[in-house]
Protein backbone atom coordinates (compact mmCIF):
# COMPACT_ATOMS: atom_id res chain seq x y z
CA UNK A 1 0.00 0.00 0.00
CA UNK A 2 3.22 2.52 0.64
CA UNK A 3 5.24 1.58 -2.31
CA UNK A 4 1.34 2.92 -4.41
CA UNK A 5 1.26 5.85 -2.23
CA UNK A 6 4.83 6.66 -3.04
CA UNK A 7 4.35 5.67 -7.03
CA UNK A 8 1.47 8.31 -7.12
CA UNK A 9 4.28 10.91 -6.26
CA UNK A 10 6.60 9.59 -8.48
CA UNK A 11 3.62 10.30 -11.38
CA UNK A 12 2.61 13.23 -10.48
CA UNK A 13 5.86 14.78 -9.78
CA UNK A 14 6.25 15.01 -13.74
CA UNK A 15 3.62 17.89 -13.78
CA UNK A 16 5.76 19.92 -11.20
CA UNK A 17 8.99 19.55 -12.07
CA UNK A 18 8.87 19.16 -15.92
CA UNK A 19 5.56 22.01 -16.61
CA UNK A 20 5.89 24.03 -13.79
CA UNK A 21 9.07 24.63 -13.11
CA UNK A 22 10.93 24.00 -16.27
CA UNK A 23 9.16 24.61 -19.57
CA UNK A 24 6.17 26.26 -19.36
CA UNK A 25 7.26 29.40 -17.84
CA UNK A 26 9.85 30.41 -20.45
CA UNK A 27 7.93 28.88 -23.27
CA UNK A 28 4.32 30.42 -22.59
CA UNK A 29 5.77 33.62 -21.99
CA UNK A 30 7.79 33.78 -25.37
CA UNK A 31 4.17 32.61 -26.95
CA UNK A 32 3.00 35.56 -25.04
CA UNK A 33 5.68 37.76 -26.60
CA UNK A 34 4.87 36.64 -30.22
CA UNK A 35 1.46 37.80 -30.00
CA UNK A 36 1.66 41.10 -27.78
CA UNK A 37 1.53 44.29 -29.10
CA UNK A 38 3.83 47.23 -29.89
CA UNK A 39 3.76 48.14 -26.22
CA UNK A 40 4.81 44.54 -25.30
CA UNK A 41 1.38 43.75 -23.81
CA UNK A 42 -1.17 41.07 -24.32
CA UNK A 43 -5.68 40.76 -24.01
CA UNK A 44 -6.84 38.18 -22.11
CA UNK A 45 -10.51 39.06 -21.68
CA UNK A 46 -10.46 42.04 -22.75
CA UNK A 47 -7.41 42.89 -20.12
CA UNK A 48 -4.39 44.71 -20.85
CA UNK A 49 -1.12 43.20 -18.81
CA UNK A 50 2.82 42.28 -19.81
CA UNK A 51 3.49 39.28 -21.73
CA UNK A 52 6.08 38.91 -18.94
CA UNK A 53 3.52 39.04 -16.45
CA UNK A 54 1.09 36.26 -18.20
CA UNK A 55 2.13 33.02 -16.93
CA UNK A 56 2.52 34.33 -13.31
CA UNK A 57 -1.18 35.56 -13.55
CA UNK A 58 -2.08 32.38 -15.54
CA UNK A 59 -0.99 30.60 -12.00
CA UNK A 60 -2.81 32.40 -9.80
CA UNK A 61 -6.25 32.56 -11.35
CA UNK A 62 -5.99 28.44 -11.62
CA UNK A 63 -5.24 28.31 -8.38
CA UNK A 64 -8.37 29.98 -7.51
CA UNK A 65 -10.19 27.94 -9.28
CA UNK A 66 -9.09 25.05 -7.82
CA UNK A 67 -9.96 25.93 -4.45
CA UNK A 68 -13.41 24.93 -4.66
CA UNK A 69 -12.79 21.87 -6.61
CA UNK A 70 -10.64 20.58 -3.91
CA UNK A 71 -13.26 21.43 -0.93
CA UNK A 72 -16.18 20.18 -3.30
CA UNK A 73 -14.46 17.03 -4.18
CA UNK A 74 -12.55 16.32 -0.98
CA UNK A 75 -16.07 16.44 0.66
CA UNK A 76 -17.12 13.80 -2.01
CA UNK A 77 -14.80 11.36 -1.26
CA UNK A 78 -15.42 11.02 2.18
CA UNK A 79 -18.87 10.78 1.89
CA UNK A 80 -18.80 7.79 -0.97
CA UNK A 81 -15.19 6.22 -0.10
CA UNK A 82 -14.31 6.58 -3.72
CA UNK A 83 -10.65 8.33 -2.58
CA UNK A 84 -8.82 6.20 -5.51
CA UNK A 85 -11.65 6.74 -8.19
CA UNK A 86 -11.66 10.76 -7.72
CA UNK A 87 -7.86 11.28 -7.52
CA UNK A 88 -6.93 8.61 -10.18
CA UNK A 89 -9.82 10.47 -12.30
CA UNK A 90 -8.66 14.13 -12.11
CA UNK A 91 -5.09 12.91 -12.26
CA UNK A 92 -5.76 11.54 -15.87
CA UNK A 93 -7.84 14.75 -16.55
CA UNK A 94 -4.65 16.78 -15.74
CA UNK A 95 -2.62 14.74 -17.87
CA UNK A 96 -4.47 14.77 -21.20
CA UNK A 97 -4.33 18.48 -20.63
CA UNK A 98 -0.56 18.06 -20.13
CA UNK A 99 -0.12 16.39 -22.92
CA UNK A 100 -2.25 18.84 -25.57
CA UNK A 101 0.16 21.47 -24.73
CA UNK A 102 1.71 19.70 -27.42
CA UNK A 103 -0.08 21.67 -29.67
CA UNK A 104 1.12 25.15 -27.59
CA UNK A 105 2.83 27.26 -30.73
CA UNK A 106 2.67 30.07 -32.60
CA UNK A 107 1.03 33.09 -30.67
CA UNK A 108 -1.70 30.40 -29.36
CA UNK A 109 -0.99 31.68 -25.93
CA UNK A 110 -4.66 31.47 -24.83
CA UNK A 111 -4.26 28.15 -25.61
CA UNK A 112 -1.53 27.24 -23.14
CA UNK A 113 -3.48 29.59 -20.83
CA UNK A 114 -6.56 27.39 -21.13
CA UNK A 115 -4.60 24.05 -20.64
CA UNK A 116 -2.42 25.32 -17.97
CA UNK A 117 -5.42 26.32 -15.84
CA UNK A 118 -7.37 22.66 -16.31
CA UNK A 119 -4.27 20.73 -15.50
CA UNK A 120 -3.25 22.54 -12.08
CA UNK A 121 -6.72 22.41 -11.43
CA UNK A 122 -6.84 18.92 -11.86
CA UNK A 123 -3.19 18.08 -10.54
CA UNK A 124 -4.27 20.03 -6.93
CA UNK A 125 -7.19 17.57 -6.51
CA UNK A 126 -5.45 14.68 -7.45
CA UNK A 127 -2.84 15.93 -4.78
CA UNK A 128 -5.36 16.89 -2.16
CA UNK A 129 -6.92 13.40 -2.33
CA UNK A 130 -3.48 11.32 -2.02
CA UNK A 131 -2.86 13.52 1.05
CA UNK A 132 -5.52 11.89 2.46
CA UNK A 133 -4.19 8.15 3.07
CA UNK A 134 -1.12 9.60 5.07
CA UNK A 135 -2.64 9.15 8.18
CA UNK A 136 -3.88 5.69 7.08
CA UNK A 137 -0.07 4.53 5.90
CA UNK A 138 1.48 4.11 9.31
CA UNK A 139 1.59 4.83 13.30
CA UNK A 140 2.11 8.38 14.14
CA UNK A 141 5.88 7.76 14.87
CA UNK A 142 6.14 6.80 11.57
CA UNK A 143 5.00 9.44 9.52
CA UNK A 144 7.44 11.88 9.35
CA UNK A 145 9.24 9.22 7.55
CA UNK A 146 6.98 8.12 5.34
CA UNK A 147 5.79 11.55 4.22
CA UNK A 148 9.51 12.43 3.48
CA UNK A 149 10.30 8.88 1.64
CA UNK A 150 7.10 9.89 -0.47
CA UNK A 151 8.30 13.40 -1.33
CA UNK A 152 11.81 11.61 -1.86
CA UNK A 153 10.10 9.33 -4.48
CA UNK A 154 8.98 12.53 -6.18
CA UNK A 155 12.32 14.04 -6.63
CA UNK A 156 13.60 10.95 -7.97
CA UNK A 157 10.86 10.14 -10.42
CA UNK A 158 10.43 13.90 -11.74
CA UNK A 159 14.42 14.15 -11.66
CA UNK A 160 14.83 11.09 -13.79
CA UNK A 161 12.09 12.35 -16.79
CA UNK A 162 14.07 16.09 -16.36
CA UNK A 163 17.06 13.70 -17.54
CA UNK A 164 15.77 12.16 -20.44
CA UNK A 165 13.85 15.63 -21.29
CA UNK A 166 17.00 17.05 -20.84
CA UNK A 167 19.06 15.04 -23.51
CA UNK A 168 15.88 15.53 -26.10
CA UNK A 169 16.42 19.31 -25.72
CA UNK A 170 19.93 19.66 -26.09
CA UNK A 171 20.30 17.10 -28.59
CA UNK A 172 17.24 18.57 -30.90
CA UNK A 173 19.50 19.30 -33.44
CA UNK A 174 20.65 15.36 -33.87
CA UNK A 175 17.19 14.78 -34.00
CA UNK A 176 15.55 17.29 -36.39
CA UNK A 177 13.29 19.44 -34.38
CA UNK A 178 13.59 23.00 -33.44
CA UNK A 179 13.58 24.02 -29.81
CA UNK A 180 10.25 24.89 -29.71
CA UNK A 181 8.91 21.54 -31.31
CA UNK A 182 11.50 20.07 -28.71
CA UNK A 183 10.03 22.03 -25.70
CA UNK A 184 6.21 20.74 -26.87
CA UNK A 185 7.49 17.31 -26.73
CA UNK A 186 8.98 17.89 -23.50
CA UNK A 187 5.57 19.10 -22.06
CA UNK A 188 3.84 16.44 -23.67
CA UNK A 189 6.01 13.39 -21.97
CA UNK A 190 5.29 14.74 -18.56
CA UNK A 191 1.35 14.07 -19.04
CA UNK A 192 2.43 10.97 -20.58
CA UNK A 193 4.53 10.10 -17.83
CA UNK A 194 1.25 10.97 -15.37
CA UNK A 195 -0.85 9.19 -17.04
CA UNK A 196 1.37 5.51 -16.95
CA UNK A 197 2.46 5.81 -13.58
CA UNK A 198 -1.03 6.33 -11.99
CA UNK A 199 -1.76 3.13 -13.25
CA UNK A 200 0.26 1.69 -10.25
CA UNK A 201 -1.92 3.82 -7.47
CA UNK A 202 -4.89 2.81 -9.01
CA UNK A 203 -4.15 -0.75 -9.22
CA UNK A 204 -2.11 -0.97 -5.65
CA UNK A 205 -4.07 1.72 -3.14
CA UNK A 206 -7.86 0.76 -1.39
CA UNK A 207 -10.70 3.09 -2.30
CA UNK A 208 -11.20 4.14 0.46
CA UNK A 209 -8.27 6.30 2.62
CA UNK A 210 -7.59 6.36 6.46
CA UNK A 211 -7.02 2.74 6.49
CA UNK A 212 -4.14 1.35 8.57
CA UNK A 213 -1.90 -1.26 7.35
CA UNK A 214 -3.19 -4.53 8.03
CA UNK A 215 -6.64 -3.32 9.00
CA UNK A 216 -9.88 -4.19 6.99
CA UNK A 217 -11.44 -1.91 5.19
CA UNK A 218 -14.68 -1.98 7.12
CA UNK A 219 -13.14 -1.09 10.24
CA UNK A 220 -12.73 2.70 9.08
CA UNK A 221 -15.43 5.59 8.90
CA UNK A 222 -17.58 4.36 6.61
CA UNK A 223 -19.35 6.44 3.63
CA UNK A 224 -21.72 9.04 4.84
CA UNK A 225 -23.80 8.71 1.52
CA UNK A 226 -24.27 6.71 -1.55
CA UNK A 227 -24.70 9.65 -3.38
CA UNK A 228 -22.06 11.50 -4.81
CA UNK A 229 -23.04 14.75 -5.19
CA UNK A 230 -25.92 14.67 -2.37
CA UNK A 231 -25.42 16.65 0.57
CA UNK A 232 -21.59 17.77 0.07
CA UNK A 233 -22.06 21.37 0.09
CA UNK A 234 -24.18 21.15 3.13
CA UNK A 235 -21.32 18.43 4.23
CA UNK A 236 -18.76 20.99 3.47
CA UNK A 237 -20.17 23.36 5.31
CA UNK A 238 -20.40 21.88 8.40
CA UNK A 239 -16.88 20.83 7.74
CA UNK A 240 -15.77 24.72 7.69
CA UNK A 241 -17.72 25.27 10.81
CA UNK A 242 -16.58 21.91 12.74
CA UNK A 243 -13.20 23.09 12.01
CA UNK A 244 -13.65 26.08 14.00
CA UNK A 245 -13.84 23.98 17.31
CA UNK A 246 -9.80 23.10 16.61
CA UNK A 247 -8.66 26.40 16.64
CA UNK A 248 -4.96 25.47 16.90
CA UNK A 249 -5.49 23.07 13.84
CA UNK A 250 -6.71 26.31 12.30
CA UNK A 251 -3.47 28.50 13.86
CA UNK A 252 -1.45 25.97 12.22
CA UNK A 253 -3.16 26.03 9.18
CA UNK A 254 -2.46 30.15 9.03
CA UNK A 255 1.24 29.88 9.34
CA UNK A 256 1.26 26.97 6.11
CA UNK A 257 -0.71 29.10 4.40
CA UNK A 258 1.72 31.87 4.22
CA UNK A 259 5.24 29.94 4.40
CA UNK A 260 3.83 27.69 1.81
CA UNK A 261 3.13 30.04 -0.36
CA UNK A 262 6.28 31.48 -0.82
CA UNK A 263 7.79 28.33 -1.49
CA UNK A 264 5.47 27.54 -4.15
CA UNK A 265 5.56 30.79 -5.79
CA UNK A 266 9.57 30.07 -6.33
CA UNK A 267 9.21 26.78 -7.63
CA UNK A 268 6.32 27.92 -10.13
CA UNK A 269 8.60 31.17 -11.20
CA UNK A 270 11.94 29.64 -10.77
CA UNK A 271 12.47 29.34 -14.20
CA UNK A 272 10.87 32.63 -15.36
CA UNK A 273 13.01 34.54 -12.88
CA UNK A 274 16.15 32.76 -14.42
CA UNK A 275 15.72 33.17 -18.08
CA UNK A 276 14.35 36.83 -17.09
CA UNK A 277 16.31 37.96 -14.75
CA UNK A 278 19.70 36.39 -14.95
CA UNK A 279 20.07 34.89 -18.41
CA UNK A 280 19.85 31.86 -18.28
CA UNK A 281 19.58 29.77 -21.28
CA UNK A 282 16.51 26.76 -21.55
CA UNK A 283 19.63 24.30 -21.13
CA UNK A 284 20.82 25.95 -18.14
CA UNK A 285 17.37 25.99 -16.96
CA UNK A 286 16.75 22.05 -16.64
CA UNK A 287 20.06 21.77 -15.44
CA UNK A 288 19.42 23.71 -12.51
CA UNK A 289 16.21 22.49 -11.71
CA UNK A 290 17.08 18.83 -12.12
CA UNK A 291 20.01 19.55 -9.57
CA UNK A 292 16.71 20.66 -7.26
CA UNK A 293 15.26 17.20 -7.69
CA UNK A 294 18.20 15.48 -7.21
CA UNK A 295 19.41 17.38 -4.18
CA UNK A 296 15.85 17.20 -3.25
CA UNK A 297 15.69 13.92 -2.61
CA UNK A 298 18.81 13.52 -0.26
CA UNK A 299 17.35 16.86 1.22
CA UNK A 300 13.70 15.04 1.84
CA UNK A 301 15.39 12.45 3.22
CA UNK A 302 17.70 13.97 5.36
CA UNK A 303 14.99 16.25 7.17
CA UNK A 304 13.16 13.41 7.82
CA UNK A 305 16.04 12.19 9.83
CA UNK A 306 16.55 15.23 11.57
CA UNK A 307 13.55 15.45 12.22
CA UNK A 308 13.05 12.19 14.27
CA UNK A 309 15.69 13.41 16.26
CA UNK A 310 14.49 17.38 17.31
CA UNK A 311 11.09 16.71 16.14
CA UNK A 312 9.07 18.35 12.82
CA UNK A 313 8.13 21.82 13.94
CA UNK A 314 11.51 22.27 15.08
CA UNK A 315 12.71 21.33 11.69
CA UNK A 316 10.15 22.89 9.63
CA UNK A 317 11.19 26.02 11.66
CA UNK A 318 14.89 25.50 10.65
CA UNK A 319 14.02 25.08 6.93
CA UNK A 320 11.80 28.56 6.83
CA UNK A 321 15.06 30.21 8.02
CA UNK A 322 16.82 28.62 4.97
CA UNK A 323 14.10 29.73 2.20
CA UNK A 324 15.10 33.19 3.65
CA UNK A 325 18.83 33.37 2.95
CA UNK A 326 18.67 31.38 -0.04
CA UNK A 327 15.79 34.32 -1.39
CA UNK A 328 17.92 37.19 -0.10
CA UNK A 329 21.15 35.57 -2.17
CA UNK A 330 18.78 34.94 -5.34
CA UNK A 331 18.17 38.82 -5.06
CA UNK A 332 22.15 39.58 -5.48
CA UNK A 333 23.00 36.80 -7.58
CA UNK A 334 24.94 38.28 -10.80
CA UNK A 335 23.40 37.68 -14.10
CA UNK A 336 25.25 35.13 -17.01
CA UNK A 337 26.94 32.55 -14.04
CA UNK A 338 25.67 29.46 -14.23
CA UNK A 339 27.62 28.30 -11.38
CA UNK A 340 25.97 30.64 -8.98
CA UNK A 341 22.41 29.68 -9.95
CA UNK A 342 23.45 25.97 -10.05
CA UNK A 343 24.79 26.66 -6.45
CA UNK A 344 21.22 28.40 -5.45
CA UNK A 345 19.43 25.22 -6.95
CA UNK A 346 21.17 23.32 -4.84
CA UNK A 347 20.10 25.10 -1.41
CA UNK A 348 16.47 25.11 -3.11
CA UNK A 349 16.76 21.43 -3.19
CA UNK A 350 18.21 20.91 0.40
CA UNK A 351 15.59 22.88 1.74
CA UNK A 352 12.43 22.15 -0.62
CA UNK A 353 11.12 18.86 -0.02
CA UNK A 354 11.64 18.39 3.87
CA UNK A 355 10.23 21.68 4.89
CA UNK A 356 7.00 20.22 2.53
CA UNK A 357 6.84 16.62 3.66
CA UNK A 358 6.91 17.45 7.44
CA UNK A 359 4.20 20.13 6.85
CA UNK A 360 2.21 17.04 5.54
CA UNK A 361 2.81 14.81 8.38
CA UNK A 362 2.59 17.59 11.02
CA UNK A 363 -0.75 18.38 9.69
CA UNK A 364 -1.57 14.47 9.82
CA UNK A 365 -1.45 14.16 13.34
CA UNK A 366 -3.93 17.28 13.70
CA UNK A 367 -7.14 16.10 11.52
CA UNK A 368 -9.71 13.91 12.80
CA UNK A 369 -10.23 10.23 12.52
CA UNK A 370 -12.61 9.90 9.41
CA UNK A 371 -12.51 13.08 7.93
CA UNK A 372 -8.99 12.86 6.27
CA UNK A 373 -9.59 14.20 2.35
CA UNK A 374 -12.64 17.01 3.85
CA UNK A 375 -9.49 17.91 6.21
CA UNK A 376 -6.69 17.20 3.82
CA UNK A 377 -8.57 19.24 0.79
CA UNK A 378 -8.64 22.51 3.34
CA UNK A 379 -5.43 22.01 4.20
CA UNK A 380 -4.22 22.22 0.39
CA UNK A 381 -6.71 25.14 -0.21
CA UNK A 382 -4.18 26.76 2.50
CA UNK A 383 -1.31 25.90 -0.16
CA UNK A 384 -3.13 26.16 -3.03
CA UNK A 385 -5.09 29.33 -1.74
CA UNK A 386 -2.72 31.30 -0.53
CA UNK A 387 -0.54 30.37 -3.78
CA UNK A 388 -2.24 32.89 -5.80
CA UNK A 389 -1.16 35.05 -3.82
CA UNK A 390 2.58 35.25 -4.00
CA UNK A 391 2.72 34.39 -7.99
CA UNK A 392 0.08 38.08 -7.96
CA UNK A 393 2.73 39.78 -5.64
CA UNK A 394 5.85 38.40 -8.02
CA UNK A 395 3.31 39.83 -11.32
CA UNK A 396 2.07 42.88 -9.96
CA UNK A 397 6.14 43.65 -8.66
CA UNK A 398 7.62 42.93 -12.14
CA UNK A 399 4.29 45.22 -13.18
CA UNK A 400 5.65 48.08 -11.12
CA UNK A 401 9.16 48.01 -10.89
CA UNK A 402 10.15 46.02 -14.81
CA UNK A 403 12.21 44.07 -12.73
CA UNK A 404 12.17 40.32 -11.73
CA UNK A 405 14.74 40.84 -8.72
CA UNK A 406 11.87 43.22 -7.31
CA UNK A 407 9.37 40.47 -7.42
CA UNK A 408 11.13 37.93 -5.99
CA UNK A 409 12.61 39.59 -3.23
CA UNK A 410 8.89 40.52 -2.38
CA UNK A 411 8.41 36.93 -1.12
CA UNK A 412 10.57 37.21 1.67
CA UNK A 413 7.53 38.34 3.79
CA UNK A 414 5.53 34.88 3.10
CA UNK A 415 8.41 33.08 4.84
CA UNK A 416 8.70 35.58 7.46
CA UNK A 417 5.09 36.07 8.82
CA UNK A 418 4.64 31.78 8.08
CA UNK A 419 7.44 31.69 10.86
CA UNK A 420 6.22 33.69 13.45
CA UNK A 421 3.09 32.27 13.44
CA UNK A 422 4.34 28.27 13.37
CA UNK A 423 6.46 29.43 16.54
CA UNK A 424 3.16 29.91 18.28
CA UNK A 425 1.74 26.56 17.61
CA UNK A 426 1.07 24.14 20.01
CA UNK A 427 1.58 21.27 18.31
CA UNK A 428 1.20 18.75 21.43
CA UNK A 429 -2.06 20.24 22.41
CA UNK A 430 -3.46 20.89 19.01
CA UNK A 431 -3.36 16.96 18.31
CA UNK A 432 -4.87 16.25 22.09
CA UNK A 433 -7.66 18.54 21.11
CA UNK A 434 -8.70 16.19 17.63
CA UNK A 435 -8.45 13.10 19.75
CA UNK A 436 -5.53 11.61 18.04
CA UNK A 437 -2.64 9.78 19.66
CA UNK A 438 0.64 12.02 19.91
CA UNK A 439 4.01 10.88 18.90
CA UNK A 440 6.91 10.61 20.94
CA UNK A 441 9.17 13.34 19.19
CA UNK A 442 7.41 16.67 17.76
Amino acid sequence: MQFGWYINDWANAAFSATVLTVFLGPYLTSVAKEAADARGNVHPLGLSIRAGSFFPYTVSFSVLLSVGAMLLLGTVADRTGRHKELMCGAAYVGSAATMGMFFLGGDRYLLGGGLLVVANIAYAVSVALSYAYLPGLASPDERDKVSSKGWAYGYAGGGLLLIANLALFQGHDAFGLDSGTAVRICLASAGLWWAVFTLVPLLRLPSRAGVLPGQPPGTAQGPRDARPAAGSLRELGRTLRGMRRYPLTLLYLGAFLCYNDGIQTVVSQASLYGSEELGMDQTSLVVAVLLVQIVAIGGALLLGRIAHRFGAKSTVLGSLVGWVVTLALGYFMPAHQPAWFYALACMIGLVLGGSQALSRSLFSHMIPAGREAEYFSVYKVSDRGTSWMGPLVFGLAYQITGSYRSAIISLLVFFVIGFAVLLKVPVRRAIEAVGNPVPERL
